[in-house]
């Protein structure tokens, strides 16, 4: 990444496109402190994140990635991943937030609860849509500041990208969200929209203000064949 600068304020979506390879998913990780910038910095407010308690730093996060990691266990159990002592009423919520009900309530279950309902290893007898509505639960449970989206819908169909999309906007609410897209359809409404290529940024603006330009992104609209 070279000469990327952007603020994105609190309770605003900010979306990074651009082609594969581009260096998008690069910003999620310097957030989340994977690694750290080698020239300039990323401040959370206000304040240069290196400087920052990692784990304080990375609890006021969530990330919500392509392909979620599900293991053989209760719902609770990998909602909760990591967390101790939560509140069952704190895991509903998150699943209703997720959309997750309705296909949760159909899945196995001990002593007639539903948290109890049980997965298979990597969550085998969900779709694709259903694993990361779980995902999206996870996320949610830890009631982050941030809310971190790296192609969350790419690998699902029209369908299941709907209903995650859907669970998506009410897991933004009221928090910060960034968010990598490879599908465009799904960020239009974003407050700012950033078109990086080689590791650049090359537009920002607006999903109006970049039409109306009729540039890199622009161009990326059309070849999705997405309505302005």
């Amino acid at each position: 990444m070279r000469g990327l600068h952007f603020t994105v304020k609190k309770g605003q979506t900010a979306a990074i496109v651009g082609p594969s390879g581009s260096g998008k998913s690069t910003a999620i990780s310097l957030l989340e402190r994977f690694y750290d910038t080698s020239a300039g910095a990323v401040r959370f407010d206000g304040h240069d994140i290196r400087k920052l308690c990692l784990r304080n730093a990375r609890s006021q996060m969530a990330l919500v990635g392509q392909e979620p990691r599900l293991f053989a266990g209760t719902i609770k159990e990998n909602i909760c991943l990591g967390l101790k002592d939560v509140d069952d009423t704190k895991v509903r919520e998150a699943i209703e937030i997720a959309n997750a009900s309705t296909f949760i309530s159909t899945l196995p279950q001990e002593l007639h609860r539903e948290l109890t309902r049980k997965l298979e290893k990597k969550g085998t007898q969900l779709s694709g849509g259903q694993k990361q509505r779980i995902a999206i639960a996870r996320a949610m449970v830890r009631d982050p500041v941030i809310l971190l989206l790296d192609e969350a819908t790419s690998a699902l169909d029209a369908e299941s990208e709907k209903a995650v999309q859907e669970a998506l906007e009410r897991a933004r609410a009221g928090r910060t969200c960034i968010t990598i897209a490879h599908r465009l359809s799904g960020i239009k409404n974003a407050d700012l929209i950033l078109y990086v290529e080689n590791g650049k940024l090359r537009e920002s603006g607006t999903h109006s203000e970049l039409m109306n330009r009729k540039g890199r992104y622009y161009q990326l609209v059309q070849k999705q064949d997405i309505a302005p």
